[in-house]
């Protein structure tokens, strides 16, 4: 035990103090607050204010299109034809025409630009022509605005959840659970391909021969895996602390209507999403059930690292100088992964699906499937003994890949200049 203690204490002071670890802990935080910065300058400095000369034919939408903050409409009585060869000398970024119209199918109306018309401008333009149509077509058909608008229904459905009728959000549930999955998915692609590439380096450069002569070969892979394991997690929480203080000094610094203002320029968050998430953000701290996700998320970390950790080591030790050798290799690793995320894009949608359910239980796919599930609710939508059984074979598995990985590890390790194939890697498994 106190040489795999020293193998961990090796691998751990050895990745953080290189500076790939310094730079690859700082540039997550700094990518997170650029997302949310750079909006609100581009917001900021793109504010420019854009002059529309209208001349309408139609006489439907004389002075009837508002100002917004960036966009001002100037009906001018005049021929579009020949205004639109000096409606930039005027003082004009663009010039819309709409001709006579026909209620029942409006088409022919024309802005004219010098360049590519601004997305921001096109969408108001034809969200506000759009109501002006509905709302003359109504007056036509003799319908009340006023009478409609009472008429019109928006049911909204609470959710009551469990035997305490808690409230729960379908949307928040769906975001948390394809958020911890596709983290899991990345951490354990990223993490295990480094336990490869450490062990592949230490054969490699026959560091492994100097090592193997003092620690069994099991010894040095466990060192190795939970070495890893703990640069990973080191990383995870400094990233936390991070984002989370970054978060706070860029709300001190920044209005939440400058973001929401940045965010609806950009079109990536309209009223309703907005109402959604501020609805789900209302009850989240006493409904959600945060501690269930929390404490599952990181056993399922934890365990699919371990899990899938060991089969990149056994990878690792039959690699050769041949880098093209990796590539084929792991892919019966990855195929796994691949096919979990799919089955997790899936189940954020239906987390009761068989798919779903047998993809949460089987260790090479539950670290992310089961993790997209758990939001939905536990026991509601995941029984607790397909939890307890989901956990139980992940470490069960574990035990085993790690068993099997050790019995490749020991002879693969020391293994040049030969090409390894998988056939003779399962051999050393079965050989006792």
């Amino acid at each position: 035990m106190n040489k795999i203690w020293l193998i961990i204490k090796r691998e751990y002071l050895t990745r953080v103090r290189k500076k790939a670890f310094l730079i690859t802990t700082l540039l997550v935080p700094i990518f997170f607050a650029a997302t949310i910065v750079i909006p609100v300058l581009i917001a900021k400095s793109g504010n420019s204010t854009q002059k529309v000369a209208v001349v309408d034919d139609s006489k439907l939408f004389d002075q009837r299109l508002a100002d917004s903050d960036n966009v001002h409409f100037k009906f001018l009585e005049a021929n579009a034809d020949t205004l639109k060869k000096s409606y930039q000398s005027l003082g004009y970024n663009g010039l819309l025409h709409i001709p006579k119209l026909d209620l029942n199918r409006p088409s022919g109306i024309v802005y004219y630009s010098e360049g590519q018309m601004n997305v921001g401008v096109k969408s108001q333009l034809e969200r506000r022509l759009n109501e002006l149509i509905e709302e003359r077509r109504m007056e036509v058909a003799g319908i009340d605005k006023e009478k409609l608008k009472d008429i019109r229904s928006d049911v909204d459905i609470v959710n009551k959840t469990g035997k305490d009728e808690r409230e729960g959000s379908s949307k928040l549930a769906f975001a948390v659970g394809y958020g911890c999955g596709f983290i899991i998915y990345i951490i354990l692609l990223v993490f295990g391909m480094s336990v490869l590439r450490g062990v592949t380096e230490e054969k490699v450069n026959r560091i492994a021969e100097v090592v193997v002569s003092s620690v069994k070969p099991f010894q040095l892979m466990m060192g190795k895996i939970f070495g890893i394991a703990a640069v990973g997690l080191t990383q995870f929480i400094i990233w936390i602390i991070l984002i989370f203080g970054l978060y706070t000094a860029i709300l001190l610094m920044v209005s939440p209507a400058e973001i929401q203002s940045a965010q609806s320029m950009q079109g990536s968050m309209n009223n309703e999403a907005a109402e959604e998430i501020a609805r789900s953000l209302a009850y989240v701290g006493a409904n959600a059930d945060w501690l269930m996700i929390i404490i599952c998320f990181i056993f399922y970390f934890l365990g699919g690292y371990l899990f899938y950790a060991s089969l990149f080591a056994a990878v690792g030790s039959l690699v050769n100088e041949d880098p093209n050798d990796i590539q084929g290799l792991t892919f019966p690793i990855t195929v796994p992964l691949i096919i979990a995320i799919v089955i997790m894009m899936g189940a954020v949608s239906d987390p009761t699906s068989k798919l779903a359910v047998w993809a949460s239980i089987i260790p090479f796919t539950s670290p992310i499937v089961m993790m997209a599930r758990i939001p939905y609710g536990v026991p509601g939508t995941v029984p607790v003994w397909q939890l307890a059984l989901s956990m139980v074979m992940l470490i069960g598995g574990f035990i085993l890949t790690t068993w099997m990985a050790g019995k490749i590890y020991r002879t693969g390790i020391l293994m040049y200049g030969k090409k390894i194939t998988l056939k003779e890697a399962i051999k050393w498994i079965v050989k006792k």
